[in-house]
């Protein structure tokens, strides 16, 4: 018998054995599941038959459903784990714990990946900006090139040349034996590459890429770190497929969310805008009825000869008169409309305003609506201004203070920083005297409520 250390521990002398109490050292590694401390000098050096039967499932059986293209890949390179028999009486035990102490390290390797996420991710999201990789149209396109570039992952599964070896090892002097062992942890190998692979591609956010590559490569380190004595590595060119898959599906997914984001905006356009013409539309019905009162009872006061009240009333229609063209100029000019300036202390603390516009009868309804449930507090109105062309007014606005956005991302989130007397100071410039400008905010709810917040430790 003699002392077999497992994968970690120091190799001792030869014909070393254990003192009686002894205990390995706890900075050591745990030995695999399986490992054997002590074999016989016998089993391991004089057997020259000795045949170890490693057995990787492959794909279904084909009576059952087609698999899809990502499907086939897993089935090609996994299943059970694999599973070992004896041959003339010896135990292959130590061979398979070599194989479980391989993928052990292959999962450290993995979660000490795993630690670059968090700084990784931050980094990107401190930029603020996603930088497409493969750029291309729209989403579909996307999708199309990923079914696409699956299919040639495929291809280079079932050739073979997904992972490479060296094709002269040798196992227990048998060149035979040596490439069904080199075969069969290959197929091993890449099995744990797949898994790595498909779980970035799974878990993959559009902010992270750089991580899940990270991660991909020291797979590709791990692999070829363990596989050395067998020449065994991922193929450079299956790699460098995996990472434009990588790439593809952050793309399509930053892609697909710009594509969600602009309908809901043109959804939330198209209401607004129903909504001001459903308004004026009915403001010019009721005007027009008033209209018709004021006519039939001028009418019966001539009848009547009432001049006074007469000259009264006219001057009331010529009122309702102005009004009915001022509406149907608004419903024809889709431009015009009320540009406003409001700001939210509560919200979003100080020098923070929001500009835009909307084309509602009534101005203050879009501001109540802004300071609904989503805030939790109602926005202050520092300026309402009447514009016949107020998409333009409210363009350059946007352009004077773009540098100083608050969402660079998505430039229909109308916030920036500054204060209500910078743009106060900008309106004045673009359309002259205001007639009215609020500097300070009067925050009612923000002030009553903050003197009854609990205290911050």
């Amino acid at each position: 018998m003699r002392f077999n250390p497992p994968p970690g521990w120091p190799t001792p002398p030869e014909g070393w054995t254990p003192p009686q109490g002894w205990k390995p050292d706890p900075a050591w590694p745990a030995p695999p599941p399986g490992w054997q401390l002590f074999v016989t000098d016998d089993a391991s050096a004089s057997d020259n038959s000795i045949d170890v039967c490693i057995t990787v499932p492959t794909a279904e059986d084909p009576a059952g459903p087609t698999p899809g293209p990502r499907q086939s890949r897993q089935d090609q390179t996994s299943a059970a784990p694999p599973t070992a028999q004896p041959v003339n009486g010896v135990d292959p035990a130590p061979l398979l714990a070599r194989i479980a102490a391989l993928e052990a390290e292959l999962a450290t390797a993995h979660s000490g990946a795993q630690a670059i996420d968090l700084s990784d991710q931050r980094a990107l999201q401190d930029v603020g900006i996603y930088r497409y990789h493969h750029p291309l149209e729209n989403a579909a396109a996307y999708k199309e090139r990923i079914h696409s570039l699956e299919g040639q992952i495929d291809e280079v599964i079932k050739s073979g040349r997904a992972i490479l070896a060296a094709d002269m090892f040798t196992f227990d002097g048998s060149l035979a034996r040596g490439r069904k062992l080199v075969g069969d942890l290959s197929k091993l190998m890449l099995r744990a590459y797949n898994a790595e692979a498909d779980n970035c591609v799974r878990s993959l956010r559009s902010g992270n890429v750089r991580a899940a590559r990270k991660r991909l490569e020291s797979a590709v380190t791990a692999i070829e770190k363990l596989g050395v004595i067998m020449e065994m590595r991922i193929n450079p060119e299956y790699h460098a497929l995996r990472i434009t898959e990588l790439e593809l599906t952050a793309d399509f997914q930053m892609k697909a969310q710009e594509e969600r984001e602009r309908a809901r905006q043109e959804r939330q356009l198209l209401r607004e805008q129903r909504r001001a013409e459903q308004e004026l539309a009915a403001e010019k019905e009721r005007l027009e009825k008033e209209r018709a009162h004021y006519i039939s009872v001028l009418d019966s006061l001539r009848a009547q000869g009432d001049d006074t009240a007469v000259a009264e009333l006219s001057l009331r229609l010529a009122d309702i008169e102005k009004a009915i063209a001022a509406n149907d100029y608004r419903i024809a000019n889709i431009r015009a409309g009320y540009v406003y300036v409001i700001s939210n202390l509560g919200a979003f603390g100080p020098n923070i305003v929001k500009i835009g516009m909307t084309r509602r009868l009534e101005p203050m309804d879009r501001v109540r609506e802004l300071g609904d449930a989503s805030v939790p507090f109602r926005y202050d109105v520092h300026a309402m201004f009447f514009s016949e062309d107020a998409v333009t007014l409210e363009s350059e606005l946007h352009k004077a203070f773009a540098a100083r956005r608050v969402n660079f991302v998505n430039e229909r989130r109308e916030f920036f920083f500054a204060t209500p007397s910078e743009v106060r100071a900008l309106l004045a410039d673009k359309v002259g005297g205001l007639l009215e400008f609020t500097e300070e905010p009067a925050a009612l709810e923000y002030f009553q409520s903050r003197s009854r917040w609990p205290q911050q430790s």
